[in-house]
């Protein structure tokens, strides 16, 4: 079960060391891309944490947690990856197991504390995924062209607004998924593929 975060002092003591290490990562992480947080340039506040093992990946912005027993589904904050196929009539995106497959370099079979903001309609946990390295794995995922800063709904799901500079990035060093010309973000391949056959 997932850890909430209480205003309790002795509680707060021992679950906000693990946040404040976060927050010191990802400022590390801006320190070393040369990034700076302008104002109102902050994450938005992480409600719980889950800690387990990752067990299985199953493309570039979904992955299983095995945490206290339970197996937890993670969705990555922020990203959005090419859609694998799902069935014969929502097939897949280009790229999109090359994805899965960096993802899975980065996080299969790790111990990982992952920081998370919410439960999404389908009971997965919205969350960033820290590395080793002060860098998340959200933003790895982007920095390499292995998922999008995503923007659907004009930015409504985008909690870590360093994303689309590093896509940015991405995009002009053509890297990944922008190696190649013509590419339909997720949201809008979900929309035109899958709701309206036109793919």
């Amino acid at each position: 079960m997932p850890r909430k975060i209480s205003n309790n002092t002795n509680r707060s003591a021992r679950r906000y060391a693990g946040l404040a290490l976060a927050a010191v990562l990802l400022a590390v992480a801006f320190w070393r891309q040369g990034g700076v947080m302008a104002d109102g340039d902050t994450p938005a506040a992480y409600q719980f944490q889950l800690t387990g093992k990752v067990v299985k990946v199953a493309d570039g912005d979904t992955f299983t947690l095995l945490a206290g027993g339970r197996r937890e589904h993670i969705r990555m904050a922020s990203i959005d990856a090419p859609e694998t196929t799902k069935d014969s009539e929502r097939p897949g995106q280009p790229m999109a197991q090359a994805s899965r497959k960096a993802l899975a370099g980065l996080i299969a079979g790790k111990q990982l504390t992952v920081l998370c903001f919410e439960r999404d309609r389908y009971e997965r946990s919205i969350c960033d995924v820290p590395l080793d390295d002060g860098i998340t794995a959200n933003q790895r995922q982007v920095m390499g062209g292995m998922a999008w800063a995503n923007m659907e709904g004009r930015g409504k799901f985008m909690r870590d607004p360093s994303l689309p500079r590093f896509e940015e990035k991405a995009r002009q060093a053509r890297v990944g998924i922008w190696s190649q010309g013509g590419q339909v973000p997720p949201w809008v391949w979900r929309y035109q593929c899958w709701k309206q056959s036109q793919c």
